[in-house]
């Protein structure tokens, strides 16, 4: 196959980016080192996220699209609209939680408050004397590494996979560690942490987190489990930081998050996070101590420094495109990151305005 696109990395992003690519026509080769990645790593959440206009516009669009394709998906995909419920402790969080119901709503997002009472008819595993809980029940879960196999064999007669690792990007070809070479006319990186090898100068950083997983014990949990701090953690924080977050997976066990902690590569598991993490989460569900835990693990997401994702054409390489630095919403946003850059890459009517995600807003970046 001569290609007409080299996408590289075949996790959650770069598989959405080929199918969409194949859909419109593309001959797509995907190329892995299958290092692993976040689709491996991560949690899997859909969830519309609000921190920022374009942040909301592209996770309201991707969370659409992943509703409307979820009927398709085999059940390996562990697709479940479970929505979220954003807990609120105390009276200043649930006053948070009118204001992020407000925004939502005034963007056509279906959800509404539950109160007191209505928090614990909904998750009676949660303590008592939390203030309440913004419902966005368009939300959901999906398990990525098997949705980016699925997504990839879609359009198997125009999508080729080769697992290879990318030493170099000049021009329009690739060259593989092997020595060999790899030519398309458009190159996108989708290699998530990895694309600062291949593009030294992009501003990306690692952001180390922790996750652990329980037996199964079915019914524990209903909705994906969110404390409104998590925004202000995850986006604001400059230091190690925690969060509760919790998923009702369907095999009946528990996926617990989150953590945080910049500027490492390294994937250890580090018993003094984790168990800060785990303090955090049994402040909201004391009955999580009483679960057996059956696995904990790290992994890397890939940070910019306005927490948006850079799509879109190098504006100093030519025929060399961007998807990376989705940090922890890879799997919320790989749908409408694959739609806007495949009407980019092939001419078309992009979605969404891309000029929030460009690389260009960060003027003093300099690509060699």
């Amino acid at each position: 196959m001569n290609p007409d696109v080299i996408v590289i990395g075949a996790g959650i992003v770069g598989a959405a980016c080929a199918q969409a690519l194949a859909q419109a026509g593309q001959r797509v080769l995907v190329l892995d080192a299958q290092r692993g990645g976040a689709t491996g790593a991560g949690m899997g959440h859909l969830v519309v996220m609000d921190d920022n206009p374009a942040e909301l516009a592209l996770s309201q669009y991707s969370v659409a699209q992943w509703r409307a394709l979820a009927p398709q998906m085999p059940a390996d995909c562990a697709f479940s609209g479970c929505g979220t419920l954003w807990v609120a402790a105390d009276a200043e969080e649930m006053a948070a939680a009118e204001d992020k119901r407000q925004r939502l709503q005034d963007h056509g997002i279906a959800c509404h408050l539950l109160d007191a009472a209505a928090l614990a008819q909904a998750e009676p595993a949660l303590r008592p004397g939390l203030a309440g809980a913004l419902k966005v029940p368009g939300d959901g879960i999906v398990y990525a590494p098997n949705a980016a196999r699925w997504l990839l064999s879609k359009y198997e007669h125009l999508v080729q996979v080769e697992y290879a690792l990318v030493a170099e990007i000049d021009g329009k070809t690739v060259r593989l560690a092997d020595g060999s070479q790899r030519q398309a006319p458009q190159i996108l990186l989708a290699n998530g942490i990895h694309a600062t090898t291949l593009c030294p100068g992009l501003p990306i950083r690692p952001k180390k987190g922790h996750l652990l997983i329980t037996d199964r014990y079915p019914g524990t949990v209903h909705h994906q489990l969110v404390e409104l701090g998590y925004v202000t953690s995850a986006h604001h924080s400059v230091g190690p930081s925690v969060a509760f977050n919790l998923q009702p997976r369907p095999t009946g066990q528990l996926l617990l998050g989150s953590s945080r902690q910049f500027d490492t590569m390294d994937t250890t598991v580090e018993a003094e996070m984790l168990q800060a993490m785990l303090q955090r989460a049994l402040t909201y569900m004391p009955g999580l101590a009483d679960l057996n835990a059956i696995r904990s693990w790290c992994g890397l997401r890939a940070a910019t420094p306005d927490s948006l994702p850079i799509l879109g054409a190098h504006p100093d390489r030519d025929g060399l495109w961007l998807a990376v630095g989705h940090e922890g919403l890879g799997g919320t946003t790989a749908l409408g990151t694959a739609h806007l850059l495949a009407a980019l890459m092939t001419g078309g009517t992009p979605p969404l305005d891309p000029a929030p995600y460009s690389l260009q807003r960060f003027a003093e970046v300099v690509c060699t």
